[in-house]
């Protein structure tokens, strides 16, 4: 092995992100993942098994590394990283989109950021999912990089204030989108007993569209931007029993005519 090559992989975690990026690794022939280290003993039993590598529950009895990828919620990121026992010299980064890299106390220290949604069980292809990475040198960040162009295509570089920038927009186009397919699969169900279903080519349309187009306002499509106001004036009035959907949809009808008007 190369001095500057990191090569042999421990992933501390048990979560969706931990898991993926555990299965990665196992996939990856270039890179050998040691060990799973978490406290939750099944999952890490169980993602070890999967990945088909050791695993502890003891952050103290962490295996000897080139590269520890500590992939656990944002708020724990510190604490769990004070609490690792790592090889000297080894380079230690978290996966979190909003925490500095100097979370870590580690002298050789980044961060990997994977910007995508992650499922437990559900496996994607990893190779497509940009990752962002920091060193907390240029050396580091080489060799973090190496690292992680073995496990995707897409690689940047990118600083906390970047990052913060990036997981603010994976909220919004994510997370809250999600939230309200949930918000119209209940409403559909409660008011008419309508299954899921429905919505599912609407939703696969509407997703499709906004990849495929130069920017997702140049397919906005829906009564908001016509102007309709009668319209968005009843959706409205049929939410009046939940003054937060209220509030929401007349939120975003406003933010759709207003941005609208600029590519229209």
């Amino acid at each position: 092995m190369s001095s500057n090559e990191l090569q042999n992989i421990v992933v501390v975690g048990s979560g969706n992100v931990a898991e993926a990026i555990a299965l990665a690794c196992h996939d990856c022939p270039t890179l050998s993942l040691r060990q799973v280290v978490a406290r939750n003993v099944e999952r890490a039993s169980h993602i070890a098994s999967m990945a088909e590598c050791d695993w502890c529950a003891n952050l103290a009895n962490a295996a000897d590394a080139d590269l520890y990828i500590i992939a656990v919620s944002d708020r724990a990121v510190e604490e769990v990283a004070s609490s690792l026992r790592c090889k000297e010299g080894s380079v230690v980064v978290h996966t979190a989109g909003s925490i500095s890299r100097d979370a870590i106390p580690n002298q050789r220290r980044g961060v990997m950021y994977p910007f995508q949604t992650f499922t437990k069980g559900r496996r994607i292809d990893f190779s497509r999912v940009p990752l962002f990475i920091e060193g907390c040198d240029e050396q580091t960040t080489l060799q973090i990089e190496q690292v992680a162009r073995t496990l995707s295509r897409n690689v940047w570089r990118a600083t906390s204030d970047c990052r913060r920038d990036i997981h603010l927009t994976g909220v919004l186009a994510c997370n809250f989108v999600n939230a309200l397919y949930g918000m119209a699969a209940d409403y559909l169900t409660e008011r008419q007993g309508l299954p899921f279903d429905v919505l599912r080519p609407l939703i696969e349309e509407t997703a499709s569209k906004a990849i495929d187009a130069t920017h997702p306002s140049m397919v906005q499509t829906g009564p908001a931007v016509r102007g309709d106001k009668e319209v968005s004036n009843r959706h409205q009035q049929m939410l009046r029993n939940d003054e937060r959907k209220e509030l929401i949809y007349k939120l975003l009808t406003e933010y759709i005519w207003e941005t609208s008007k600029k590519t229209l």
